[in-house]
């Protein structure tokens, strides 16, 4: 998750892409608010500055010591190569096996960022437009209702029809008026005593007029389900994940790799307590959701992020060109902002994400603003994004870099475990800047 822009625009419902071309020079990108990330911009005039190996393994052992975390493994890539890998801590602490670099954490909503390339690849092959209605590829979308009051007290509410369609933009962008249960009170009360999905329920609002955390990205994996008609972990396989060289990702877990992975761990009172082994299954099984249920590695998701800040490509592999990774990191929701989202299971979820009220988002990710106060940490137009077991990852495309951190704590957003991030953050920047 970021830290965002400020730059007021114009409210677009069509959500047509707000473009700003960033400048050559790092002052000049530092100067202009988050819209265009340039992910690929001219060759940087000095190769990236090493990292401080021993430094940012001290950070990671001393956020274990402090008790933030059992377990954590963090990566740094720049287009080219791997400049940090680091692990710390336990993988199993009750049976005292030692965290590996190569530890398999289910990343949960860092699915998503798959699921938003997906959706850019078939744009690129014609399949579907931006602003295509849902209704086209999904039935259950073409009459769409818009709560207009809701009593907690039984859950009653009242509806009228959507001012406008849902599209597929605004399922990139968290804009379509879905939520999720887990971060709003009122899709949670909803789902009292039905088996309805998020996406089944009422609209907290109308498609383009707000940001809301949400199940948006699983009616995409939807979409592509429907238009490729294979399904998501088979089509991931084979033009995501083994063109990318991405060994280790899956829906599933094969037998001979769930020794590398991590326990869950949950936080209650101040302490953290290990959870009971959870069985993860060997084989991946359907349904698929495009907005969570991935099991990867850093070293994987690092080829990913490469694969981004490389402008779609990695090695002679490409997956989308350059302007749509560009078209990816602008501002796609206009005038309004990330907004902070509550935590309607505190065991689950504390309140997130880092730069609500600032920062923009683009087609996937969240994109970072401007903010002073926010300067030793990731450069303005950063796109980002989390998994609720405390995965996060940024890619910056002013300093070329991309980090990312796994651990598998909950709630998310627990206090130790983004102070284990911000710390490892600005470590990483004090190296580059």
């Amino acid at each position: 998750m970021s830290e965002a822009g400020s730059r007021r625009l114009e409210v677009n419902h069509n959500m047509k892409p707000y473009s700003i071309v960033l400048g050559i020079s790092l002052s000049l990108v530092l100067a202009v608010p988050p819209g265009r990330a340039a992910l690929s911009a001219a060759p940087q005039a000095t190769k990236t500055k090493a990292l401080d190996a021993q430094k940012l393994s001290g950070q990671l052992a001393a956020a274990v010591a402090r008790g933030d975390t059992p377990g954590v493994v963090a990566l740094v890539v720049d287009r080219d190569r791997v400049l940090f890998e680091g692990a710390a801590g336990k993988l199993d602490v009750g049976r005292n096996v030692p965290m590996p670099v190569d530890a398999i954490f289910n990343i949960a909503s860092m699915t998503k960022p798959v699921t938003s390339v997906a959706i850019m690849m078939l744009l690129e092959e014609g399949k579907l437009q931006l602003d295509d209605p849902v209704s086209k590829y999904l039935s259950g979308f073409d009459n769409l209702k818009v709560i207009t009051k809701f009593n907690e007290a039984d859950g009653t509410y009242e509806t009228r029809p959507a001012k406008r369609a849902m599209t597929v933009r605004h399922l990139l962008t968290h804009t379509s008026g879905i939520g999720y249960a887990f971060c709003n009170p009122i899709v949670a009360r909803l789902q009292k005593g039905n088996q309805k999905s998020e996406w089944e329920l009422p609209l907290l609002s109308d498609p383009g007029d707000k940001w809301n955390y949400s199940a948006s990205t699983r009616v995409l994996g939807l979409i592509v389900e429907k238009i490729t008609g294979a399904t998501l972990e088979a089509w991931y396989q084979q033009r995501i994940f083994k063109p990318l060289g991405m060994v280790d990702t899956s829906y599933a877990v094969a037998q001979d790799k769930q020794s590398r992975l991590s326990m869950t761990h949950s936080r209650a009172g101040g302490t953290l307590k290990e959870q009971p082994r959870v069985t993860v299954q060997s084989t991946p099984t359907a349904p698929f959701r495009g907005d969570g249920g991935l099991y990867s590695t850093v070293r994987d998701y690092g080829m990913f992020m490469r694969m981004l800040l490389n402008g779609g490509h990695l090695g002679t592999t490409r997956l989308l060109k350059e302007s749509s990774v560009h078209m990816m990191g602008e501002n796609h929701i206009g005038s309004i902002f990330v907004e902070q989202q509550p935590d309607t299971d505190p065991l689950r979820t504390r309140p997130f994400p880092l730069g609500a009220g600032k920062d923009k988002f683009g087609l996937g990710f969240q994109i970072a603003s401007r903010n002073d106060s926010y300067a030793k940490f990731r450069s303005p137009g950063s796109m980002s994004w989390a998994g609720i077991f405390n995965t996060e990852f940024w890619i910056d495309p002013v300093l070329h870099i991309g980090g990312v951190q796994m651990m598998q704590v909950l709630p998310f957003y627990d206090d130790g475990a983004i102070r284990t991030l911000r710390d490892f953050e600005e470590l990483v920047y004090q190296g580059l800047r």
